[in-house]
């Protein structure tokens, strides 16, 4: 499973953007779909958790009611609509697959999508 993140920018505070993951290969065994952030000097942090159907997902308390995660199955893509945006928000986006194959976990990342949040 191949992963690419699109999307990122410069943007005011207050602002929106939406980011895309497109997934390619076997992606058909996905099983959750995720979004990370790493701002400069900090550790990777789990922004947002989706399923392979969609039914179920999960949001970082800071993102709680500005971000929403969702995915298209027909077009393999993954996306972040990022409202509300603050400078806080400001990081390298990643997307994450995971699948598992027998008891096996597996994961795939993407190479990360800058977004920036000027006040």
């Amino acid at each position: 499973v191949q992963l690419v993140e699109s999307g990122g920018g410069l943007v005011q505070a207050g602002g929106s953007l939406r980011l895309s993951c497109a997934a390619s290969g076997s992606t058909f065994i996905i099983n959750v779909m995720e979004w990370y952030r790493q701002a400069p000097g900090k550790q990777r942090e789990l922004v947002a958790t989706i399923t392979n159907t969609g039914g179920t997902t999960t949001y970082a308390d800071s993102v709680k009611g500005r971000f929403t995660i969702s995915r298209d199955n027909d077009k393999n893509t993954m996306y972040l609509q990022m409202n509300s945006l603050k400078p806080e928000d400001t990081a390298v986006y990643y997307c994450c697959a995971r699948w598992t194959w027998g008891l096996i976990p597996f994961d795939s990342w993407g190479q990360g999508t800058q977004v920036t949040v000027s006040s």
